[in-house]
């Protein structure tokens, strides 16, 4: 039986993203890619799990992780999405998901391997049934970027919208981390305040919860609100700020305290965030980042 630190489950797309300028680019994305860098970088044991039409297979190139890291299973369709950035910042964006990866189930996982987390790395709604993540948390901790929960595809038009997540009251006593970003914390709880959203989340039963912003990273574990500031010094690399910060923070917790964790994670997407594509890094690089910018 093979044991990893993190099982990341998830679609590797093709993006073509457009900035405010209309600059087209295309390259591979998807929160399965970024979120394993991430964890990688810092020398976290990770597997990742995708689906991939064969056509696509080019795309697991993209992965910064061992070969024998990487765990394809054929499927009838892939992910692809465009993104148009409206601002510099790229916080606001319109999504469009040209082709919709076919789901996954807990079947998808292989056998043989054993995992501390099991992390839910998804780009629409549907990518994972309820089902599922019950399954994995008889296996460890769950871990659920809540993206995949909230973010719906128009099927006729490919148009991405957001919706409440239905069953999140039965879902979240089922998850140990939960990541969202502002935006979708205020949809999952009504509230502005990330701080306040954090602690509806808490009451529903999510253990800790992360929340992203373009200022700071925000966790609460249901005793302590804490802060870190991100420090990019640009946002060249935006995209995958999110994945890059939850992947490093969820597997650095289970050898560290929340502000050690939370440290080493906003570093990490700070670096990330200033070069495009995954993150290419080592933990040298992330510690000399934090005694250069945090201390």
């Amino acid at each position: 039986m093979k044991h990893y630190e993190s099982v990341i489950i998830g679609h590797i797309t093709k993006d073509f993203n457009i900035d405010h300028e209309g600059k087209q680019t295309e390259l591979c994305g998807g929160a399965v890619l970024f979120s394993s860098a991430s964890a990688f970088s810092l020398g976290h044991k990770v597997l990742a799990v995708t689906k991939l039409n064969e056509k696509d297979s080019d795309r697991l190139s993209q992965f910064t992780l061992p070969e024998e890291d990487i765990y394809c299973v054929p499927c009838d369709s892939s992910s692809t999405m465009r993104n148009k950035y409206f601002t510099p910042d790229k916080e606001k964006r319109d999504s469009t998901c040209l082709s919709v990866g076919t789901p996954f189930s807990a079947d998808d996982i292989p056998s043989d391997i054993e995992s501390d987390i099991y992390h839910f790395a998804g780009l629409v709604y549907g990518d994972f049934p309820d089902e599922m993540i019950k399954e994995c948390a008889k296996r460890g901790k769950v871990a659920v970027d809540v993206q995949a929960c909230l973010r719906h595809v128009d099927r006729e038009t490919g148009k991405m919208f957001f919706l409440d997540w239905e069953n999140k009251k039965e879902m979240l006593p089922f998850i140990t981390y939960l990541k969202t970003d502002a935006a979708e914390a205020e949809i999952l709880t009504g509230t502005s305040d990330r701080a306040e959203a954090a602690r509806i989340l808490h009451s529903m039963g999510a253990k800790e919860i992360l929340i992203t912003h373009n200022t700071e990273v925000l966790v609460f574990d249901g005793k302590e609100i804490y802060t870190c500031p991100i420090k990019a010094r640009n946002l060249s690399g935006r995209t995958g700020r999110g994945d890059t910060t939850f992947a490093a923070y969820i597997t650095e917790r289970l050898s560290s305290p929340i502000p050690e964790a939370l440290l080493t994670a906003t570093a990490t997407v700070s670096l990330k965030m200033e070069t495009p594509g995954a993150l290419k890094a080592t933990r040298t690089d992330i510690e000399d980042y934090i005694n250069k910018f945090y201390k």
